[in-house]
């Protein structure tokens, strides 16, 4: 079973620090306090989400068959890893028109245009 370092404290949601490192081919221990990357601190759910968005190259519709989720629900997962990383997530402007085309297309659902159209 892969173990990988958590980027928070399970106990209270801390942000966590790496003390050690081991090198197990020339068994070298570098002591210290060292930052995780941004990525590390992202929860499980969100790797998983990233992976599927770089694996089909950002491709929304394919992501959306390959989780089984809508559209609204794939652009709320994106802008949930955009803000775990650190960036602020700014809700666009609802394109209306864009919305009930994607819907005569068959691209959407009534509901989720509904949705789309209420945010």
């Amino acid at each position: 079973m892969k173990r990988e370092v958590p980027g928070n404290c399970p106990i209270c949601g801390g942000e966590t620090k790496v003390t050690e490192i081991y090198c197990r081919k020339c068994e070298t221990t570098i002591k210290g306090e060292f930052d995780l990357c941004k990525f590390c601190r992202l929860t499980e759910q969100q790797k998983y989400f990233v992976e599927v968005f770089i694996k089909n190259r950002g491709n929304i519709k394919e992501i959306e068959k390959e989780l089984g989720i809508s559209y609204p629900t794939v652009r709320n997962k994106l802008d949930e890893v955009i803000f775990a990383l650190g960036h602020k997530v700014e809700k666009p402007a609802v394109n209306q028109k864009e919305i009930l085309e994607k819907l005569s297309r068959g691209e959407i659902s009534k509901e989720e245009a509904l949705k789309l159209l209420n945010d």
